[in-house]
């Protein structure tokens, strides 16, 4: 192995890193319930899927589709959990899938599972997020799947 390729190889493994505390910050964000601050951590020209919402792009539609996730949930703070990263780094692009818990104030500790599936682009040397859909695969409750 050469120095190239060394190189290489550290860039990729500093890069997951990078993408690994960029999607758990949009996490602590989101039961923090600043979606404002949401909104940064994603390219101008982003695509997100959540909540059954469909396809929303662009900062305006991002803008729109984070504020009406807070208002809905009227300042209640819900946990999040991001675990089993799988990452893919090429260059300045890279694809992520993330095993995603959601729990719910609940007298019955409410949760549902799902899918983060996600794109992410360095842009000045930064890490975003340029797509991101969550679908739900599971929950504690039949009322909360899909």
């Amino acid at each position: 192995m050469d120095i190239e390729e060394l190189a290489r190889r550290v860039q990729a493994i500093e890069d997951t890193e990078a993408i690994k505390k960029l999607h758990q910050h949009y996490m602590d964000l989101m039961d923090d319930l600043k979606y404002d601050e949401v909104l940064d951590l994603f390219t101008d020209d982003a695509e997100v899927d959540v909540r059954g919402s469909g396809v929303n792009k662009g900062r305006a539609a991002l803008e729109k589709l984070y504020h009406a996730i807070r208002d809905m949930k009227n300042g209640r703070d819900n946990g999040h959990m991001a675990i089993h990263p799988d990452i893919t780094v090429e260059g300045d692009t890279a694809t992520g899938t993330w095993l995603v818990y959601m729990l719910y104030e609940d007298p019955e500790g409410a949760w549902v599972q799902g899918r983060n599936e996600v794109e992410y682009r360095k842009e000045n040397n930064c890490w975003k997020i340029s797509r991101l859909k969550f679908t739900r695969t599971l929950a504690s409750r039949p009322d909360m799947y899909p």
